[in-house]
């Protein structure tokens, strides 16, 4: 492994359970353990996966104008978000496009945002160049991100602190874990119900430690975390979305709030908002997200450029994998609009042969978030 790589707190525990480490965002990651990333992906999906996302970058904005300002930079109601709540957002930029997705939670004295591993230092300079006077960006680098994820996870978690069975998704708290202050929330990018937790770098050993204990736990790496957010639909900073693309194209209008749109109380204000509500207004757009399944058994993967039936290149796979759980390829992408479509069928192009793909509703695999009973 190349020197420059930097290591999250848990490096040395995924080394010590054989797991395979590859370079990701600047860090070495693990890809797969023992039990290799169909039975990982499976595992989760049936009890509960641990993830070390601690590459990920983890910032507090200060300051009683933080919710404003950051509305200057997302789509999205940070204003009025409640306190102990977390919200999806994206960055975008003056062309319309969006520069990354983020997570942001109003812990009340502050905003606790998490930014994707592979665009955070261009993350940290849009916000210092955005900050109004009397706001305070803060770079965390004392903390490190676990994901713990599946239907057994709440079981689990309890068990170090019961109060996380009163949580519903979206819902973030600051709570003990084994006498340590953590930041956590129900939520994750699996499709499962779950949680992220936010640890001290100098307590993560114990609490993943803690956590694998229980016969319910296995370490899950990058591979099946790939393949479950594919089956449940959710999009991957610098794959599915980009700065080339708007949110309109990217089929993620629910992002957008109802203030911040034409008609909200809070209009715009935030950078390329002229190009998204005027798309949002007139539908005009040349291409759209669409998500596909193989009438084949052969996986189709991120770059396979997509045909139509008289051989006109109208689309290209931005991911795609074999979906362990519905036992059939899997992908979404882009595609002009007029095949947008459900039941369109369009032929990938893999490895010289035209395979058929029907494009389909998302999520592949039904999201199992917890709202409450």
């Amino acid at each position: 492994m190349s020197q420059h790589l930097l290591q999250t707190p848990l490096y040395s525990m995924h080394v010590n359970m054989g797991a395979k480490m590859v370079p990701f965002a600047g860090y070495e990651m693990p890809v797969q353990y023992a039990l290799g990333v169909k039975k990982e992906h499976l595992h989760c999906r049936n009890a509960v996966g641990l993830f070390d996302v601690s590459h990920m970058g983890q910032l507090r904005l200060h300051g009683e104008n933080a919710a404003k300002m950051l509305e200057t930079l997302v789509p999205v109601d940070i204003v009025d978000l409640p306190k102990g709540k977390q919200r999806y957002a994206f960055f975008t930029n003056d062309m319309g496009g969006i520069k990354d997705d983020l997570m942001v939670t109003n812990f009340g004295d502050h905003l606790f945002v998490v930014v994707n591993a592979a665009c955070k230092m261009e993350d940290i300079d849009h916000l210092q160049a955005h900050l109004l006077a009397d706001v305070e960006l803060e770079v965390i680098h004392d903390r490190a991100l676990l994901a713990l994820q599946g239907p057994k996870a709440v079981d689990v978690l309890a068990q170090l602190n019961p109060q996380v069975r009163n949580m519903v998704f979206m819902d973030a708290v600051c709570i003990e874990l084994l006498g340590q202050e953590c930041y956590v929330s129900r939520s994750g990018y699996t499709g499962e119900d779950g949680f992220e937790i936010s640890v001290p770098n100098s307590h993560a050993v114990a609490l993943a430690t803690i956590l694998l204990d229980d016969k319910n736990v296995e370490w899950i790496g990058l591979g099946a975390r790939d393949s479950l957010r594919l089956e449940c639909g959710l999009c991957l900073y610098g794959h599915d979305l980009d700065n080339t693309t708007t949110p309109v194209e990217a089929s993620l209008l629910w992002g957008i709030s109802k203030s911040r749109r034409a008609d909200g109380d809070r209009t715009g204000g935030f950078i390329g908002a002229d190009i998204i509500l005027d798309q949002i207004e007139t539908k005009k757009i040349s291409r759209k997200r669409v998500g596909l399944v193989g009438q084949t058994k052969a996986p189709v993967r991120e770059g396979c450029l997509l045909f139509d039936s008289n051989n006109n290149q109208v689309g290209v796979v931005t991911s795609g994998t074999f979906g362990p759980s519905i036992a059939m390829p899997v992908a979404m992408g882009y595609v002009a609009t007029m095949y947008s479509e459900l039941n369109t069928v369009l032929f990938a192009e893999v490895r010289g042969k035209r395979l058929p793909m029907t494009v389909t509703k998302m999520p592949f695999v039904a999201q199992h978030y917890f709202r409450g009973k």
